[in-house]
């Protein structure tokens, strides 16, 4: 009876795989009492440990997180994973507070961050792990105008509420021969600590140093300007709002059908915020983590042909050592799938960036490693 429910189940999630991922929460091991179950998957995912597994952080990582979810669960029913997007200031904080298993973040930990990691990793630390790349798109909402161009001094003037009005002399110069009408410009905000917002400063400081003089962090520095809660705020806030200009990752700008800035970085031509476009930056950083950090270094100034510049990578922030053992082994299980071929594929669908292979490699490489 045992072998043929396990077949059963089996057969179950063959099934969920068929009908485009859909969210059938079937079985994934044996049914015995034993703490760790293990079983080779049909979506070549290894379900590995069972329970509920919480999560949270990132609002750009959302709709991947989301459809790994889903394909995870059809496979591996043992597992019932709860990712929150609260943030990832607020992610940080819960993992901190040791009520998540692991954290998402658009931005790798700080020192001090890293040095109150010791209190919930037991003999260890919090390490940055990269999971998905994207463009931060610049989307806008001005009737009658398509494909706008600025760059990153002219976004800076903007955001810092020095540029005011959509026919500024300085969108003009960006944009010859389109008629730009004189709405005011409403430029929107995160309001919660966000990595989204961090790279945003990152960028404009490095390619708009004389113009963006604030220090690259989760809150936002200027003043002026309108707020919102998360990337599907400003989102909705920039699809309601005639004259209005905002930041967040990609998807939540297709999803609303929303224009999206090309990005003059002095190339041969303006630059469109594109998953390929966002590889082709993402494509450059460095790793700068030590151990089993793998914290990378991006490359805001890039004027390389077809390089979209506003990027982020998120991190799946967790233990090098001391992970709670009870959801250590499911963190594992989905973290390498998340990181896998399978995993990073999803990617491009949903108007995210794979990792660079070379970065993926070292990823998939430090995940069982971790205890």
């Amino acid at each position: 009876m045992k072998l043929q429910r396990t077949n059963r189940l089996r057969a179950l999630a063959l099934g969920a795989v068929a009908v485009s991922g859909a969210l059938v929460l079937t079985g994934c091991g044996s049914d015995d009492n034993t703490s760790k179950t293990t079983e080779k998957a049909a979506a070549g995912i290894e379900c590995d440990g069972k329970g509920k597994l919480l999560a949270s952080g990132s609002t750009a990582q959302k709709n991947a997180v989301d459809a790994w979810v889903k394909n995870y669960q059809a496979a591996c029913g043992n597992t019932q994973i709860n990712y929150k997007d609260i943030g990832s200031g607020g992610g940080i904080q819960e993992w901190l507070q040791g009520t998540t298993a692991f954290a998402g973040s658009d931005s790798a930990l700080k020192p001090d961050e890293v040095a109150a990691s010791k209190k919930v990793c037991k003999g260890g630390q919090g390490v940055n792990l990269p999971m998905v790349g994207g463009p931060i798109a610049v989307s806008y909402n001005l009737s009658g105008v398509e494909d706008l161009a600025l760059d990153a001094p002219t976004l800076a003037k903007i955001f810092d509420s020095k540029i005011k009005k959509w026919n500024d002399p300085a969108i003009k110069k960006l944009n010859p021969g389109k008629k730009l009408p004189a709405t005011d410009i409403q430029a929107f905000h995160r309001s919660d600590e966000s990595g989204t917002t961090q790279n945003l400063g990152k960028y404009l400081g490095t390619a708009a140093e004389d113009d963006w003089k604030y220090e690259d962090e989760k809150s936002w520095p200027a003043e002026g300007g309108q707020s919102a809660s998360g990337s599907a705020g400003i989102a909705q806030q920039v699809k309601q709002t005639d004259g209005a200009i905002g930041y967040f990752e990609l998807s939540y700008a297709t999803a609303n059908n929303l224009d999206s800035v090309k990005i003059d970085t002095g190339a041969g031509e303006p630059v469109a915020a594109t998953s390929q476009n966002a590889s082709r930056a993402i494509a450059d950083a460095k790793v700068v983590g030590k151990g089993k950090d793998l914290a990378l270094e991006l490359n805001y100034a890039t004027k390389a042909e077809n390089a979209y510049p506003i990027v982020l990578v998120t991190y799946e922030i967790a233990c090098d050592k001391g992970n709670e053992k009870n959801t250590l082994d499911a963190v594992k299980s989905f973290l390498s799938y998340t990181a896998g071929e399978d995993g990073q594929s999803t990617l491009t669908k949903l108007g995210y960036a794979p990792l660079p292979e070379e970065v993926a490699k070292k990823v998939r490489s430090t995940i069982p490693e971790l205890s």
